[in-house]
């Protein structure tokens, strides 16, 4: 089962995730590891960024996308374009 979902949200989606009110976070273009033991969804501001899975799975996502990481998953991010997006754990 994929650990990584990408996502073309409508405005009522994310209207019903609450989303303007989450935290936002920003990195610039960079590539590291990251482990994720709980949910996190996000909701992209700007930029683009690829994910690459230890399984070999990659996901790309860009400004509008909705992402979905799942516990358990651990990747190599690879900003591409410096990221801006809103997020929420668990």
């Amino acid at each position: 089962m994929s650990k990584m979902k990408v996502e073309k949200p409508s405005q009522e989606q994310l209207e019903a995730l609450n989303v303007e009110v989450w935290p936002i976070w920003k990195k610039e273009v960079s590539s590291f590891n990251w482990s994720y033991g709980e949910k996190e969804t996000c909701y992209i501001l700007e930029g683009t960024a690829e994910v690459k899975a230890e399984d070999g799975e990659v996901i790309k996502f860009e400004e509008g996308d909705l992402v979905t990481f799942f516990p358990g998953l651990n990747c190599v991010w690879d900003i591409k374009g410096d990221i801006k997006k809103h997020y929420k754990m668990g």
